[in-house]
């Protein structure tokens, strides 16, 4: 099936774009609502994160305690990497379990690290980066999520840079202080465009 990558900076507004997407018919295949459910109370992933991490790492309602597991992660790589060693094979495949099971006319891939991740690019038909400043981010996750403007920008330099994601984006939709109706309308031309393609693409394969 005709599989578009959604992606874009941390605060740029992918949530928003996805869900206009959906409205209009797309199939929503979204990277970190799964990682969220897979390390929610019981999910998949918890038995292996504690058995890595310990009991320390698990909230009282069985859940990933996500501030401790930040914490230790954003300052250590080795600890970011096996905790990616547990969340990244299932994720992947929730992921492609939701792909092939996808009923709208094409999929919306949200992969937030798409471009970091070196291989996203070869498995979708195209790359939509959702743009915004590099002070629009910093405004709208401080407003979001309490965030200062260091811890910010100290993820904000961990991500791809604006520039690098313009480069390996085939579209754009430019989210910097836009309208929801300045939303939309880029969105119903991305649609059309998608529709017409989804329409002269090969029969779906199986991308796993």
């Amino acid at each position: 099936m005709f599989a578009v990558g959604l992606t874009g900076g941390i605060g740029s507004g992918k949530s928003t774009v996805a869900d206009l997407f959906a409205a209009r018919g797309a199939t929503i295949v979204d990277t970190d609502l799964i990682a969220h459910r897979i390390t929610a109370p019981h999910g998949v992933a918890m038995p292996q994160i504690e058995a890595e991490f310990g009991p320390d790492f698990v909230a009282g309602d069985g859940s990933m305690d996500r501030a401790r597991m930040r914490a230790l992660v954003f300052g250590d790589d080795a600890a970011r990497k096996r905790l990616e060693a547990i969340t990244h094979p299932l994720i992947r495949s929730e992921t492609e379990r939701e792909w092939r099971a996808a009923d709208g006319p094409y999929v919306i891939v949200v992969v937030p690290l798409l471009v970091e991740s070196g291989t996203w690019k070869t498995r979708v038909d195209r790359v939509l980066d959702v743009d915004c400043s590099v002070e629009t981010q910093i405004e709208r996750v401080m407003r979001r999520n309490g965030f200062t403007r260091e811890q910010v920008l100290a993820i904000v330099a961990r991500q791809a840079s604006r520039e690098t994601r313009l480069a390996a984006a085939d579209d754009v939709v430019v989210n910097d202080h836009a309208s929801l109706e300045a939303l939309t309308q880029q969105v119903d031309a991305l649609h059309r465009r998608y529709l017409e393609l989804a329409a002269r693409a090969a029969p779906a394969t199986d991308r796993g």
